[in-house]
């Protein structure tokens, strides 16, 4: 599976989404649907999106119990996303549960992927407020390694951590990393950050990326710098 540049859709609605998308001309990015816009617009975004021809990962983050997220699984099955995701924290059981849920009567799923820790979360704030006394590093990669015994397809984390996880996890497993911003940029409100260039060295399989190509003079260029930072 080849690396990619997910261009993170954080928009509060339909049109503005659009609008954005129309200055890409006949390219055709890798999309992240979040809470947002899936709240403000409903299940019909995801349709809509695949029938311009747009990969999508939807990016939902569900947590609960696992027949809470075993039946909420089947129901976004069934929408045309090529990638959801779940918190990790959840459990082994809720993660095999979400499985369950994710595949259709014919075996087939979208990929399916865990969040480890936000890469808005630093290891201290992590130890203060979490209460979670390990080292960052290590919490990661125990959570993808019960992620992959779940049969899970990969986990978001840190750039900073996808050696790791591959290490522990295989190459197969994949490593969808947020956090990622150009050398030049502003950092935001992320923690754990690093450059399109670095995320290719250290093993990143995709590049979640956001303000650096939505809040861009030119998005269209933007989306090029990343990709030829990121997948050359």
């Amino acid at each position: 599976m080849g690396k990619d540049v997910i261009i993170a859709c954080d928009f509060p609605a339909e049109e503005q989404v659009m609008a954005f998308l129309d200055r890409f001309g006949s390219q055709r990015p890798f999309l992240k649907i979040g809470m947002e816009l899936f709240y403000a617009e409903g299940p019909r975004i995801v349709r809509t999106l695949k029938e311009r021809g747009h990969d999508v990962f939807l990016d939902l983050k569900l947590c609960d119990i696992p027949n809470t997220v075993r039946r909420a699984m089947s129901v976004l099955r069934d929408l045309g996303a090529d990638m959801v995701n779940l918190h990790a924290f959840g459990t082994a059981d809720m993660m095999r549960a979400a499985v369950e849920g994710l595949t259709r009567p014919d075996g087939t799923r979208p990929l399916l992927i865990a969040v480890t820790q936000l890469t808005s979360t630093s290891e201290e704030r992590m130890r203060r407020e979490l209460l979670i006394d390990r080292p960052l590093p290590e919490v990661v990669a125990r959570y993808a390694e019960n992620a992959r015994q779940a049969g899970l397809d990969g986990v978001v984390c840190s750039p900073l951590e996808a050696e790791t996880v591959h290490r522990i996890c295989g190459p197969a497993f994949l490593t969808v990393t947020p956090g990622v911003r150009f050398a030049d940029g502003d950092v935001g409100d992320q923690a754990r950050v690093t450059t399109p260039e670095k995320a290719r060295q250290l093993g990143s399989d995709y590049i979640v990326v956001g303000r650096p190509i939505t809040a861009a003079a030119d998005p269209a260029a933007a989306y090029a710098r990343c990709l030829s930072e990121f997948v050359r």
